[in-house]
Order: structure tokens, then C-alpha cells, then sequence
């Protein structure tokens, strides 16, 4: 294949990110074929791109077949757009989440891996050169056996800004908090570096704005490994503790906004790693073990990349069929399940199991 044609469902927010990033890969050999969006405000970015636009994916590969497609619009038409590339047999990036009920990605999953089709979900953060070391350095052994990870997703979406109002009013009922918007980020990081997840219980509270939707989140995790886990999550604090401030890599945050806490700490029998700093401190061997004698510390640093142009480079050697997708198809659904299995025991005060 000499040269990539990718088509891009969504002419929103993440899917210009994406065509940006198509821009930026064409040393490997992808161009930008098509934009599909059926909304007026995409004639002026096709137009200003020079690519054709379509109404409908349909359309699009009956006219111009692409080799492969992005699918960035609204979460409710994932699954269905999705289902049309299987059927057309093309490479999919579906923006995450994978689908918006764990219904629909059943089915998605079982049509594209009983045709064979490669899917990769847009989990971008899996493609950060951050989170690629720190999972390096868990999976090496470093950290002796995993015993316990305890994370933070904590910021504050201000309400005079307009995120809760007008056309986005639906953000203040139940499906519009942080655990279903926010935390399948989380839980796809959690189980890069730690493993999978088998039992969720949490508690949710929404004292603080009074809406009729969560603002606040504690969940407990139980890890296939028998690790354990906390995390901490909301939108209402005042915080920087959250991967978009601490890590730097999101464009959309100053850089002087930027914190040089972790949001993310892994622990072993033999040491810890703190991340996205990367700061690792561990006992040099078996006998040094003890809490009256010190750890050795040190600080990895990796170099820094852009995770969103990572992910299309990885989505180019997926279509070529030199890669298999980082994030299945399988990976997303998983990661919705568990997102759903954290509502569920914030309602129900039960444990829930997830495998």
C-alpha cells in the first residue's frame, strides 16, 4: 500500500485534532481523502481542506472508497458507523467510548472480529510516550508484585463558562458526570499498568453543585492479580491532580497551568512508580526490604510526543497490517463495561463484579 487514504467521520472538535494529525504523519505515507458529516458547518472545512465532503459513510465509500476511516462524531453513532466500515471491510479508529451501550459494542465487536476487521478505539492516552514507559517499567518486573495503585482524576468544570448550559444542559442530569464522561480514560490507563479489573465498589455524592447528576466519585477496584486500588474522582474540586494538568500533553491546558503532581501511583513489593513524573523509588534488593531503611530514587524521562500523532502512526501500521490495534475493539467494550459497573455500584452500595 503506497499511500493511505483516510476518510474522517466527524468534522467536531477531535475529529479536526485527527485530521490535523493525518497532516502531521504524511512522511508515512496517509493523506486526509474525505471528511463525512452531514452538518453545514463541515462545507467550510472540506472546502478549506480541498477534500470532498459526504453525507453519510454510505455515500462515501459507493463514490470514493477510502482504505481507511476515523470515526469522530457524536458517541451515539459510533456503533452504526462503525458496523458500515466491517461491512466494507475497511480499518476503523472509533473515538472512544467504543459504543454508547454495552449492547451496541457486544455487537460490534462480534461483527468486526468474525469478519476480521481491525479496529483500534481512540483511547489516545494509551499512545502517550508517558504512559508507554510507565507500563514498560511495570511489565518489567521493577516494581517487584503489584499490591496496590491508587489514582486521581480531579479538576473543576466552572459553570460560567458555559459547559452546563444551553445545548449542554444535559450535563447536569444523570449520564452527564465525570464517571461516564470522564473515568473510561482512567480505567483504560488502571488497566494498561495494572491488569484487569474484576469487582468495582464506589460511592458518588453531587453536594457540592446540588445537580441531579454526580460531581464526585470514590471507587474501590479489585485487580485480577489481587492488587487492589482507589481512585478519586471530580469535577467540582479545586485540583490540578488529573492527566491533562500533570502531564502536559493536552494542548487545550497552558503549559503554566501544568502541576508537577502525579495523578497515578503503582506499588510493588519491591518499589513504587509515580506518573506522569515517572519518579521511581525502590529497595535495590530482597534483603533491603524494610520501612527503617530507604528506597533508591530516580526519575525517567522519556521523550515527549504528541499521544494523538502516536496513535495515527500506530493507525497507519494497523491498516498496512503490520500492527494490531494497541486498544481493541474488545479493549473499549471492557472499559465501558467497568465504567458502567462503577454506576452500578454507586446506586446498588454492592460490589459489582466486572469479570
Amino acid at each position: 500500500m503506497s499511500e493511505i487514504k483516510i476518510a474522517v467521520a466527524g468534522a467536531g472538535q477531535i475529529g479536526k485534532r485527527h485530521i490535523e494529525m493525518i497532516g502531521r504523519n504524511r512522511h508515512r505515507g496517509c493523506r486526509l481523502s474525505a471528511i463525512v458529516d452531514p452538518a453545514p458547518a463541515a462545507v467550510d472545512v472540506a472546502r478549506s481542506l480541498a477534500v470532498p465532503l459526504y453525507g453519510s459513510l454510505e455515500q462515501l465509500i459507493a463514490t470514493d472508497r477510502p482504505d481507511a476511516v476515523i470515526i469522530a462524531s457524536p458517541n451515539q453513532l459510533h456503533v452504526e458507523q462503525a458496523l458500515a466500515c466491517v461491512a466494507a471491510r475497511l480499518p476503523t479508529l472509533v473515538e472512544k467510548p467504543v459504543a454508547h451501550t454495552v449492547e451496541s459494542g457486544v455487537r460490534l465487536c462480534a461483527a468486526a472480529e468474525a469478519a476480521n476487521v481491525p479496529i483500534l478505539v481512540g483511547h489516545h492516552r494509551r499512545h502517550s510516550a508517558i504512559m508507554s514507559r510507565a507500563v514498560e517499567i511495570v511489565k518489567s518486573g521493577a516494581l517487584g508484585r503489584l499490591v496496590a495503585v491508587t489514582g486521581t482524576a480531579m479538576f473543576y468544570k466552572a459553570e460560567n463558562e458555559g459547559y452546563y448550559d444551553g445545548p449542554n444542559v444535559w450535563r447536569r442530569q444523570p449520564g452527564g458526570g465525570p464517571i461516564l464522561l470522564n473515568m473510561i480514560h482512567e480505567i483504560d490507563n488502571l488497566r494498561a499498568l495494572a491488569g484487569e479489573i474484576v469487582s468495582i465498589q464506589a460511592f458518588t455524592s453531587n453536594a457540592t453543585r446540588g445537580f441531579p447528576v454526580e460531581d464526585t466519585a470514590a471507587i474501590a477496584l479489585r485487580f485480577a492479580s489481587g492488587a487492589l486500588g482507589t481512585f478519586l474522582l471530580s469535577d467540582t474540586s479545586a485540583s490540578d491532580r488529573s492527566w491533562e494538568h500533570a502531564s502536559g500533553e493536552d494542548p487545550r491546558f497552558d503549559p503554566a497551568h501544568t502541576s508537577d503532581d502525579d495523578c497515578y501511583v503503582v506499588v510493588g513489593t519491591m518499589g513504587q512508580l509515580s506518573v506522569p513524573t515517572l519518579r521511581l523509588a525502590r529497595y535495590p534488593d530482597e534483603a533491603g526490604r524494610s520501612w527503617h531503611k530507604p528506597l533508591a530514587r530516580s526519575v525517567v524521562s522519556p521523550e515527549p510526543a504528541d499521544p494523538l500523532e502516536r496513535q495515527i502512526a500506530h493507525f497507519c501500521d494497523v491498516i498496512r497490517g503490520t500492527a494490531k490495534p494497541l486498544v481493541s475493539a474488545r479493549d473499549g467494550l471492557t472499559n465501558l463495561r467497568i465504567v458502567e459497573a462503577i454506576v452500578e455500584a454507586a446506586r446498588t452500595g454492592h460490589a459489582v463484579a466486572t469479570a
